[in-house]
């Protein structure tokens, strides 16, 4: 099979190897994103996928817009596209050079958690089973026909990279077979309405911490945005990111610092209590809870609060 393939992140590098790695295929080009300015050099950066791309010997295209490599693909003569994470909708003209179709790799159950931050809402949400689901891109958001699809269960302390990268890794020998499927001629099949979900784009101002939660809830939040944006409360009228907050024992009024344990800060909720147990204060980096009791100092009745 001659394919192409879509893919931008960390997250799309084990499908592209793993299509890579397979005898019966040839990727014939990689599509990615531009270089994008990092750091606070703001010197542009190659994103994983190019540089995956490049050290296994395969043309790199990274157009502004889709668009404008539809006279490549075309000429390319492909029996199919591969898409992970590429980072922007393909207009039908792009659709309509990719063969047999393209092949997209998304980390849900669909149509459960339709949309671009599907592992960290299923967190969110309290879920305990996602999964992978490989299915032919049509014009709408996720909604097009299903190939095959693979249960995974979540971890009860599993942060959104973990999970992520682990779904890689799990979903990268799926989306291979997909694409020998629909090539041999295999019928996806359409996807139902019941059970339709979505999983937007998550922001800083979507992950504030709100201490009048249950615990639970507010242990799901905080793993739910680790590694990024992470979430965020304040502590002495800074601003404090927490990476890992895990249920303990604890009560008072929510928000205020109910006892200090020597791995973290415990903080009561509206029901229960969360110890803070990986942080970073503002200009700082981050640390373990016992580190920012060790340099903070907090006392039993401190607030934690929302952005001021």
């Amino acid at each position: 099979m001659r394919i192409a393939f879509f893919g931008t992140p960390q997250v799309a590098v084990a499908a592209l190897r793993a299509l890579v790695a397979a005898d019966d295929v040839e990727v014939a080009a990689a599509i990615s994103n531009p270089d994008r300015p990092k750091g606070r050099s703001k010197r542009p950066v190659a994103p994983p996928v190019k540089v995956a791309a490049q050290e296994a010997g395969i043309p790199v295209w990274q157009p502004g817009r889709p668009a404008e490599v539809v006279d490549e693909l075309i000429a390319l003569h492909l029996d199919a596209c591969a898409v992970v994470a590429y980072g922007a909708l393909l207009p039908p003209q792009v659709l309509d050079a990719g063969g047999h179709g393209f092949v997209n790799l998304h980390f849900s159950l669909l149509p459960r958690w339709r949309g671009a931050a599907p592992v960290q809402h299923a967190i969110r949400a309290g879920d305990t089973v996602t999964g992978v689901t490989t299915f032919v891109l049509d014009q709408g958001m996720d909604t097009g026909p299903l190939l095959d699809q693979v249960a995974v269960p979540i971890r009860p302390d599993e942060s959104a990279g973990d999970l992520l990268a682990r779904l890689a890794d799990i979903g990268a020998p799926v989306l291979v077979d997909s694409v020998r499927r629909l090539v041999a001629g295999d019928h996806p099949t359409p996807q139902g309405q019941d059970g339709v979900t979505f999983a937007p784009k998550i922001a800083p101002r979507d992950v504030a911490i709100d201490f009048g939660r249950p615990a639970r809830e507010v242990a799901d939040l905080v793993r739910s945005a680790d590694p990024v944006p992470g979430a965020h409360t304040t502590f002495r009228g800074r601003r404090l990111k927490v990476f890992r907050a895990v249920e303990a024992d604890g009560d008072g009024p929510p928000g205020t610092l109910s006892s200090v344990s020597r791995d973290g800060p415990v903080v009561a909720c509206g029901s229960g209590a969360v110890r803070l147990d990986a942080l970073q204060p503002e200009g700082k980096a981050r640390m373990d809870g016992a580190a920012f009791v060790n340099g903070y100092d907090p006392q039993p009745g401190e607030a934690f609060g929302a952005d001021r």
